[in-house]
């Protein structure tokens, strides 16, 4: 056959290859647009712009908000939201008078996060709140009993680290952190301070989400030390380290930060890299209460902190008014006026 003859040959040939390329390049992107489900004993990734609890835009207001029901709601859970629930409960009470919320210890043990997870998992509460997302055994347990959890969130948090105001030290790095309460580091001269016994504080692996947060996320497979000192709760904590110059604690940022008595410090990943959870400059403990220092919101949006958190309401999805209840409840922090009241409780926006 002669070159000329050919040549159709070998351009019909190369337009059917690229035909044939153009069909498996359409159906690979088609496939990346599948969405496959989320398995519901996993926790899920909280969204990057969360929506309401229907999947709708988020209402602006209050008086907006969809579907909020009508009765007496018992709810419980972390002691790390005091300060949220002290400011929107009244608030949702003067817009939404019929929907009553009634706050609920647990009746053994200390309030926390797993608490309130465990009473809605035994039918005790309507929903709950979380400091911390929810473990692959409650979404089992969830599920042996017939429904499923969810955890919506609706704020930011990050987990403070507290000395003793005299104590002269630029900040720690995660792992200075760990070693701290693993027992590796004992003395403040260790990481750039004085020659000074530390004294690491801690409330208990049971008392709540705080606790459970810091234990995965800074000791990972690592155990406390014995020489950890448990505080029953952070105000305790934070009494005993004013008075403890080798002292150390970790908490809610919004419970350490704008404190007088301790002194908050920076934290980061590298040496070089030591984020303060507060706004420069830091206020000096002579400045305060006249001032008081601030969170220091773009660091914890922005990703620069390293211990940051979602704050979650925890709703079972079973169908009936306590989820509705939940999911309402959740719409309500998410308006613009929801996100305002927890900003001003001390914790950051999550929109």
């Amino acid at each position: 056959m002669s070159q000329k003859n050919e040549a159709p040959v070998l351009i019909l040939s190369l337009l059917i290859t690229l035909s044939l390329i153009g069909v498996v390049v359409w159906w690979l992107l088609q496939r990346s647009q599948i969405q496959i489900p989320n398995d519901p004993n996993l926790p899920t990734q909280s969204p990057a712009n969360p929506s309401s609890s229907s999947g709708e835009p988020i209402a602006q207001t209050f008086a907006a908000v969809k579907n909020v029901p009508s009765g007496l709601f018992n709810y419980g859970g972390s002691t790390t939201w005091a300060p949220i629930r002290g400011q929107v409960d009244p608030v949702f009470q003067q817009v939404w008078s019929s929907f009553q919320l009634r706050y609920t210890d647990p009746v053994t043990g200390t309030p926390g996060s797993s608490s309130g997870i465990r009473m809605l998992l035994d039918n005790q509460l309507a929903f709950a709140q979380s400091s911390r997302s929810l473990k692959t055994e409650e979404y089992e347990t969830a599920q042996q009993r017939g429904f499923t959890l969810r955890e919506i969130p609706v704020g930011l948090d990050a987990i403070a680290i507290a000395v003793h105001p005299s104590l002269n030290i630029p900040g720690l790095t995660v792992d200075q952190l760990k070693g701290i309460y693993t027992g590796q580091i004992t003395n403040w001269n260790q990481v750039g301070g004085p020659d000074l016994s530390i004294t690491p504080y801690s409330r208990r692996v049971e008392d709540g989400g705080t606790v459970v947060f810091f234990l995965e996320n800074v000791l990972g497979e690592a155990s406390l030390s014995n020489t950890v000192q448990f505080v029953a709760n952070t105000t305790s904590a934070l009494r005993v380290l004013s008075a403890d110059p080798g002292g150390i604690y970790y908490a809610s940022a919004p419970e350490v930060v704008g404190q007088c008595t301790i002194k908050p410090i920076p934290l980061g990943r590298e040496p070089d890299k030591l984020i303060p959870p507060y706004q420069l400059p830091l206020v000096p403990e002579s400045d305060c209460p006249a001032q008081r220092n601030q969170i220091n919101a773009d660091a914890l949006k922005n990703g620069e902190y390293p211990l940051t958190r979602n704050l979650f309401v925890i709703v079972k999805q079973n169908g009936q008014i306590d989820q509705q209840a939940g999911e309402a409840y959740a719409d309500l922090l998410l308006t613009n006026e929801g996100q305002d009241l927890i900003s001003k409780a001390g914790f950051v926006r999550i929109r």
